[in-house]
């Protein structure tokens, strides 16, 4: 094999290994979310009691600080950005938890 077919195998090899990671997470970030009954007031695409996480991603989109932001915001809730109705705080959340269902709802909220 040439260097530039061993490099592309790395990069081939990343990449699968990012998509599983990744999908496992959002699996993980999904079930942490219906656990913690984030899904009976959000929806993916649409507003229900709260905004849809697509509207808080586009919201967030190209902010440096956005994973701390809305990560900050789930553990303290709060009202005010988005409409009246009050988020209630989860600080029972760990930070690696917080982390990981603020990245998955600044990605979109995907299922894989």
């Amino acid at each position: 094999m040439t260097m530039f077919s061993h490099s592309l195998l790395a990069v081939a090899l990343l990449a699968l290994t990012s998509n599983a990671a990744f999908a496992q997470n959002a699996a993980a970030a999904k079930a942490l979310a219906s656990k913690n009954a984030c899904l009976a007031c959000h929806a993916v695409d649409k507003k229900l009691v709260g905004p849809s996480y697509k509207d808080v991603a586009a919201k967030h989109k190209g902010q440096a600080d956005a994973l701390e932001k809305v990560a900050a915001r789930i553990k303290s809730g709060g009202s005010g950005i988005y409409g009246p109705v009050p988020m209630p705080a989860q600080a029972q959340l760990k930070d690696d938890e917080l982390k990981l269902l603020a990245g998955w709802i600044l990605a979109g909220a995907p299922d894989q």
